[in-house]
């Protein structure tokens, strides 16, 4: 199955919640090596927006976003400066040629199976004080994930989309990075954190997920719009019940996982 497309525009119509977890794991990360010019890389930069953040919170950094959609590298782009750049890159494959006081993802690890075993590579990368930090989604088991596998593997749609979709798996619990992030000569920090986004609009809920957990539907059935169509009306019905809009919007729980490590100096 090929890998999701992605929509920038889409993916960025609730930049102001997503952007929320980011800033928090951002607020645990401290004083980096080589401060105020340390060395810094973005993995899974998407839309350029929150890299953008890096460049801004250490204005002297030198940082690259790197990702494998063209169509987020051409927006992220935009936010391009003399220390900002953005490359093209795998994180599923990616060996750091030089060393990095930080190196960051956000909400990138859960679309890489066996992510963790990225980790020590990553780790080897970073300058004696370096730190790695992450957070992903651990949402794989509320009603926006769960509904969407029910129907991919129901007999209407098991043929094109039954074994497309993540499941509890694409991320590990807490206490599973904890013991991968863990070792003599670095310190880890491991918390999870269930956001409660008031969404607006109609079938805001249904909105969110094309920007990030429906792209591979949307992307498996780009080639057949009538199939797409009837696929997101049977799965907006399901989350117009699991979610129901209230008087001030849509309330969206979000769980997240967040993990900060530091190696000695």
């Amino acid at each position: 199955m090929s890998a999701p497309t992605w929509d920038p525009q889409q993916y960025l119509r609730h930049a102001d919640h997503r952007t929320r977890p980011f800033h928090d794991l951002l607020a645990r990360i401290g004083p980096l090596p080589h401060d105020p010019a340390p060395r810094i890389a973005d993995l899974g930069c998407g839309a350029g927006n929150v890299t953008a953040l890096l460049a801004e919170r250490w204005p002297e950094a030198r940082v690259t976003g790197y990702d494998t959609s063209p169509r987020m590298l051409e927006r992220a782009r935009a936010h391009a400066a003399p220390r900002l750049d953005f490359t093209e890159a795998d994180a599923a494959t990616w060996i750091p040629d030089e060393p990095y006081d930080l190196i960051l993802s956000n909400a990138l690890l859960q679309w890489i199976p066996g992510h963790a075993d990225r980790f020590p590579v990553w780790l080897d990368a970073l300058t004696p004080g370096g730190v790695l930090a992450f957070q992903v989604p651990g949402n794989f088991g509320a009603p926006s994930h769960t509904l969407m596998r029910q129907l991919a593997e129901s007999p209407a749609w098991h043929d094109r989309l039954g074994s497309l979709l993540r499941h509890d798996d694409a991320v590990l619990t807490p206490a599973e990075y904890l013991r991968h992030l863990t070792a003599p000569g670095r310190t880890a920090d491991v918390w999870e954190t269930t956001y409660l986004h008031l969404l607006q609009g109609e079938d805001a809920v249904l909105d969110w997920v094309k920007g990030t957990g429906l792209r591979p539907v949307l992307t498996a059935l780009a080639d057949d719009p009538d199939a797409r169509d009837s696929f997101v009306t049977a799965y907006r019905d399901l989350l117009r019940t699991a979610y129901p809009a209230g008087p001030h919007g849509t309330v969206f729980p979000f769980r997240r996982i967040f993990a900060v490590v530091r190696t000695a100096q």
